[in-house]
């Protein structure tokens, strides 16, 4: 295999797409902290950077443990996954799940050296939760707990966790912005498994889409979609403060479409869309989050 070929593969691995997911929670907790005149650039690039191959990380795991327990077929609706191709051996993508978070772990040494133990145990749950969210006996995506768990790490944690390690305290506020991000990338997770719906239940992957119908995942994306346009509002009328944080409501505009899909019944591969244009919105809601919550 050619060097570019070889790079494409691994690019593909990677899932760009849904690095967006790691990115936003940084953003509005880098803002909130720097608002407040307690940022620290050091600490925030660090963030982002073990955010980003926690991610990375998390994807290559998924990729390994998915193909080995058969959960990736020819069936399979969304995007090509490389173990599953044979274009990436098992044993490749192993070690380099492997090399990935022994990455972010270094980046961790100096996120614990700036925030202590809490880093730590953020750390190491997070970690933890990307591998076992497909590996290992009882994985969480396969009991229908990975909605739970991406809401509170993709949501208050990361956010969370990106205005301590820069401040070195914890506010209420910056705990239920963090629920903006992490509803968004609760209901792009919804998409997902409402899309897998008919293969995961064939393999024993029960999503709670398998668990209670492809009806409940599709209110789970309205409820969670809803909710995170509806907080910057709370957060303005708890702070009396910050009100063009509420410009964030606008992806309801470019988020018509995707509704409009999940309200019409829309299912299968043309679900891919949906999961795209959401993946994009959660990008959107953090960037006018965070120049609203700048602006004051």
């Amino acid at each position: 295999m050619n060097s570019g070929k070889y790079l494409n593969v691994w690019l593909l691995a990677v899932r760009p797409k849904t690095l967006g997911a790691a990115l936003a929670p940084i953003m509005i907790g880098t803002t909130v902290v720097f608002t407040e005149g307690k940022g620290h650039a050091g600490a925030a690039l660090a963030a982002l950077l073990g955010a980003l191959l926690i991610q990375i990380g998390t994807n290559f795991s998924n990729d390994y443990f998915d193909f080995i327990k058969g959960a990736d077929t020819e069936e399979r609706l969304g995007p090509m996954r490389a173990t599953q191709a044979g274009l990436v051996s098992p044993q490749a993508m192993l070690k380099n799940f492997v090399l990935v978070f022994g990455l972010a772990v270094l980046v961790g040494i100096y996120l614990v050296y700036r925030g202590g133990w809490p880093i730590v145990i953020i750390g190491i749950l997070s970690i933890a939760s990307g591998i076992l969210y497909t590996g290992g006996p009882m994985p969480l995506g396969y009991l229908g707990l990975g909605d739970l768990f991406v809401l509170i790490f993709f949501g208050p944690v990361a956010v969370g966790g990106t205005y301590y390690v820069q401040s070195l305290e914890i506010s209420e506020v910056v705990i239920l912005a963090g629920f903006g991000p992490g509803l968004l990338a609760t209901a792009l997770l919804a998409v997902n498994n409402l899309r897998d719906e008919p293969t995961d239940k064939k393999v024993g992957k029960r999503t709670l889409a398998v668990r209670f119908g492809p009806g409940f995942a599709r209110a789970e994306y309205l409820a969670a979609f809803a909710l995170a346009l509806i907080l910057p509002f709370v957060l303005a009328f708890r702070t009396d403060a910050h009100w063009f944080a509420c410009l964030s409501a606008l992806i309801i505009i470019p988020g018509r479409s995707a509704i409009r899909q999940i309200t019409s019944g829309v299912k299968g591969i043309e679900l891919n869309e949906t999961l795209a244009v959401t993946g994009k919105l959660i990008i959107i809601y953090s960037v006018l989050f965070s120049l609203g919550w700048w602006i004051g």
